[in-house]
């Protein structure tokens, strides 16, 4: 194991009482701009380099993880009966499909690797420290949070998250977040984080834009779009949930 991660900062300048209003309007913000420029990079870095990935599905009623050596392995008959499960389930239901590494189980493990991981674990340990959580209690001004999880994503061609509103019963969760690492991405790659209104129509949608913080009130319905087939890049993120004890 190597030493501890060096350690991350928000980016100075931030001013969560200047931003209140517009959260308490819309119930979410996306902020550009959330770390030094020098620690973003680091950690985009680790994300496209080093990341033991695995694939996280929902298929019908189910939730899978695979490692990837084990789907790539798979017949192609199980495959294809998977991809079928999917576009049936995703008709009228819950379903998903993208590249996770699960940081706070990890982290809450003591399963601390460091060297290229180094900067993923200081994400984890920026978003649970008091900097970051009375920056969330006064950007939001609410007293409750007390921790953040997270989980490191990527989104390639053909992934997606369908609508859901995050609220689980049991769960605590406050808010929702997206730390966003990808050097760059055009809109029509698809990846958007949509927010979708009571009439089915899309309220307001945000680019995976790198160095950027989404944060949104729970519950509140929205989704990922599905990355196009030609996008020229993997949407890469860190996201969990802000929760009180």
């Amino acid at each position: 194991m190597s030493g501890p991660a060096p350690s991350l900062k928000l980016a100075p300048g931030l001013d969560p009482g200047k931003l209140a209003a517009a959260f308490a309007r819309f119930g979410r913000l996306h902020l550009p701009g959330i770390l030094p420029l020098a620690q973003a990079r680091a950690v985009s870095t680790a994300l496209a380099t080093a990341t033991p990935w695995h694939k996280s599905m929902h298929v019908g009623a189910k939730g899978y993880d695979f490692a990837l050596e084990t789907l790539a392995a798979m017949p192609a008959e199980r495959r294809a009966a998977l991809a079928a499960a999917m576009v049936e389930g995703g008709k009228a239901g819950f379903q998903y499909q993208f590249d996770a590494w699960r940081l706070s189980d990890l982290m809450e493990a003591g399963q601390r690797v460091g060297g290229p991981l180094a900067p993923l674990e200081s994400v984890y340990d920026l978003l649970n420290s008091e900097a970051f959580l009375q920056f969330v209690r006064r950007l939001t001004g609410d007293p409750r949070p007390a921790y953040v999880d997270a989980q490191a994503t990527r989104y390639r061609a053909g992934d997606f998250l369908s609508v859901h509103d995050d609220g689980v019963e049991g769960k605590n969760r406050l808010y929702a977040y997206v730390l966003n690492f990808t050097p760059a991405w055009r809109t029509d790659w698809g990846g958007l984080l949509a927010f979708h209104d009571a009439e089915g129509h899309v309220a307001e949608a945000y680019v995976p834009t790198f160095n950027a913080l989404n944060i949104f009130r729970v519950p509140q319905l929205h989704a990922v779009t599905q990355v196009a087939s030609y996008a020229a890049g993997e949407r890469l993120s860190v996201t969990g949930w802000i929760r009180e004890r």
